[in-house]
């Protein structure tokens, strides 16, 4: 089933409009190169040291947490438990994602923790480690069909879930009527992309049914890049001057409709949804542009898959053991599986993980934010 939507995807189906968009193949999330115990690098050839945890995250460009948040917090832990380590990042690139879990094999390093920018170079990576005898954590995505000895992220399909009530909350609130519903879903490359929706289409899916709501176009954004997304938003909107909501699957996309949105005057009016809590996306939120976003924290996240690597590492039984499976809809195998809780965030709760110290204050309310971070409390 999930190979036949990846055809769908490219033989540009799964749209209600027909739609197009350069399909890079890339990832979800982002991050640039995080320090290390032994050395600091984001490729194969900054790998220093024979032993130890590496921690290979996908990018720079799809999420802020890959270069902010994780590599920060990943550290810290390993840092704490006086575990060598090294954290790289891929920068997109499928091919220097494999060299430099090959390196860090070749080297001696016990473990990995990966997240994936595609199935296939996820699944190459933990074939070659498992060929060495080396366990691998799939970090925040799955690789399908890939094999690996655990699985640490979120309840994905909650996430989708929070995101669809949270778009049909706002919608009453502005008295919309049978409103068209347009979605911009994650990268194909994805799994998580998938997850989300499944989570948000089974919400919708009642309001379409109900006659509450009308579906509109659905389109996957390559990638999760800005710059796609604005461009198959823009015609969306040209093919459906009509819709009344967007579901967007992150704080990236929503902010490439609100961008699109605004152009006709029409930010605020339309709800639009986002996911990771990101500086931008609460502004948006701040400032009534955006309705919602998905808070997933990122240091538990971090923290999580640390505590599980440094067990591995340390062989330590009694931290290695995991309550929860995830199946793997393309091999039926059950992934021991780490799940943290989502929280969904509007501007009535926005303080709660301000106070969380997630972002920074200064940053968040900075220049013309300040008002709206006086107006919702925050200041």
């Amino acid at each position: 089933m999930r190979k036949s939507l990846f055809a769908l995807v490219a033989a540009g189906l799964l749209t209600s409009a027909t739609l197009t968009a350069c399909d890079s193949e890339g990832s979800d999330g982002a991050t640039g190169a995080g320090t290390a115990t032994q050395g600091t690098g984001t490729g194969s050839g900054k790998v220093t040291g024979t032993d130890g945890i590496a921690v290979i995250l996908p990018d720079t460009a799809s999420s802020t947490r890959w270069t902010n948040d994780d590599p920060k917090y990943l550290q810290a832990a390993f840092d704490a438990a006086k575990v060598p380590a090294q954290i790289f990042n891929a920068e997109g690139d499928e091919e220097e994602f494999k060299r430099i879990a090959r390196t860090a094999l070749d080297r001696g390093f016990k473990v990995l923790v990966i997240v994936n920018l595609s199935a296939a170079s996820g699944k190459a990576v933990i074939q070659d480690a498992h060929a060495r005898g080396v366990k691998v954590i799939d970090y925040d995505r799955l690789t399908l069909n890939g094999a690996a000895d655990y699985y640490v992220s979120f309840d994905n399909e909650k996430v989708g879930q929070l995101q669809a009530e949270g778009l049909i909350n706002c919608l009453k609130q502005k008295n919309a009527s049978n409103p068209v519903i347009a979605e911009l879903n994650g990268s194909p490359a994805d799994n998580n992309a998938y997850l989300f929706k499944s989570g948000y289409d089974a919400v919708l899916n009642r309001q379409f049914d109900n006659a509450e709501a009308r579906k509109g176009p659905d389109q996957f954004v390559p990638a999760w890049d800005e710059d796609n997304a604005r461009e198959i938003f823009e015609l969306m909107i040209k093919q459906y001057p009509n819709i009344g909501g967007v579901l967007a699957a992150n704080d990236g996309l929503g902010n490439a409709a609100i961008e699109v949105l605004k152009k006709q005057g029409r930010n605020g009016k339309v709800p639009v949804t986002g996911q990771d809590a990101t500086v931008k996306g609460l502004q948006n939120i701040l400032t009534g542009d955006q309705c919602m976003t998905v808070y997933k924290d990122t240091k538990a996240e971090a923290d999580a898959a640390a505590a599980l690597a440094i067990g591995l590492y340390k062989k330590d039984e009694k931290a290695t053991k995991v309550v929860d499976k995830l199946k793997d809809p393309e091999s039926g195998l059950y992934i021991p599986f780490v799940k943290l809780e989502p929280k969904a965030i509007n501007r009535s709760n926005i303080k709660s993980i301000v106070d969380a110290e997630y972002v920074n204050v200064q940053e968040l309310c900075a220049g013309e934010y300040r008002k709206a971070c006086r107006n919702a409390g925050i200041l």
